[in-house]
């Protein structure tokens, strides 16, 4: 499904593309019917390009890709990364395919290891044997608890390798090893974005799949307590859909970006308990604050330096923090029922 303010997103970022890079190319998108995966494949489909989309639907949603079924150019497989066997040639390739919420990736730890390792091996070797270009989807999440803010890409990270979240960091990291190593022995174009918070319509707003942007609004509007862990002073940067995807496909597309590695992520940074008060604010709800425990190895600070996204990219993010919050709320006011 598509709706107004995704399509009215969509096409502000073709705005900004330039339809060339795009255009004729067959592009794989590996976790295409997840919350940025379905973005990407709704903006490379408007720019012309070919899109096959690879989901076992474990965490994305059908919906979000079904307007897109009767496409000629689009191409829907489910089934697993680590497991897919590729006989078609394509000429770009965006690995995202990985839970990717703390609740539910702990949960289902080996899934979350094996996404980022076999089947991160797995693109890189299309990329290899194709001459493709690939983007790899890490996170912020390989600074654990950062000790230099805001983190530029150089920061080794500061992250407990056997703790509760240590499947997606450390698959993340050892994803973005076995991409430097494609690099050195078989001169892959492979670049790693690391992506900072983002929210935005089609993110999952109830049970296990629920982020923090999400779970809050979804609170709000219902009148149900808004769960805050610890006290609410921990700090993330939180980035528009629209924006984040803007800096993925620019980096996807930069001729001057072989090997690069670049954060995505908005540089406000905002608490929890901020964004809660803010949240709530603006749906005019009544819920109450409620605290609970923190839990184990969560960061207390994030926030990107993202000067290595403007000097390379030209990219920044453009959409305000309350005017992002404020489509997204609107978003949730439609789609309740979904």
């Amino acid at each position: 499904m598509i709706d107004r303010i995704v399509e009215e997103d969509v096409k502000a970022i073709c705005g900004k593309l330039s339809e060339h890079h795009f255009s004729g190319k067959s592009i794989l998108v590996t976790g295409g019917a997840g919350f940025l995966g379905s973005w990407i494949v709704d903006i490379l489909l408007e720019l012309g390009a070919r899109v096959t989309c690879l989901d076992n639907l474990s965490t994305g949603m059908i919906s979000s890709i079904d307007h897109n079924l009767d496409d000629s150019q689009f191409r829907f497989v489910q089934g697993d990364v680590i497991s897919f066997n590729g006989n078609q040639r394509y000429d770009y390739l965006l690995h995202l395919a990985s839970r990717a919420s703390p609740e539910e990736y702990q949960q289902r730890p080996i899934d979350t290891l094996l996404a980022n390792s076999l089947g991160n091996q797995r693109m890189l070797e299309l990329a290899r044997k194709m001459d493709s270009r690939l983007i790899y989807a890490s996170s912020s999440e390989v600074y654990g608890d950062a000790q230099v803010i805001p983190t530029p890409e150089g920061y080794w990270g500061y992250v407990n390798p056997v703790g509760p979240r240590s499947c997606y960091d450390e698959g993340k990291r050892f994803g973005e090893a076995l991409i430097t190593a494609y690099k050195k022995e078989y001169d892959v174009d492979a670049r790693i974005a690391r992506i900072f918070n983002t929210y935005g319509p089609r993110i999952r707003a109830t049970g296990c799949y629920a982020r923090v942007v999400p779970r809050f609004i979804r609170q709000a509007l219902t009148g149900e307590p808004i769960t805050v862990y610890g006290n609410g002073s921990q700090t993330r940067s939180f980035c528009y859909v629209a924006d984040t995807i803007l800096g993925l496909l620019s980096l996807l597309s930069a001729t001057n970006a072989q090997g690069a590695i670049i954060n995505i992520g908005a540089s406000q940074e905002t608490t929890i308990l901020d964004l809660a008060n803010t949240i709530r604010k603006l749906t005019g709800s009544k819920s109450q604050i409620a605290f609970s425990n923190l839990p184990i190895d969560d960061p207390t600070r994030r926030c990107p330096n993202i000067q290595e996204a403007k000097r390379i990219l030209d990219w920044s993010p453009t959409v305000s923090q309350d005017d992002g919050l404020k489509k997204t709320i609107e978003w949730f006011r439609k789609n309740q029922d979904r």
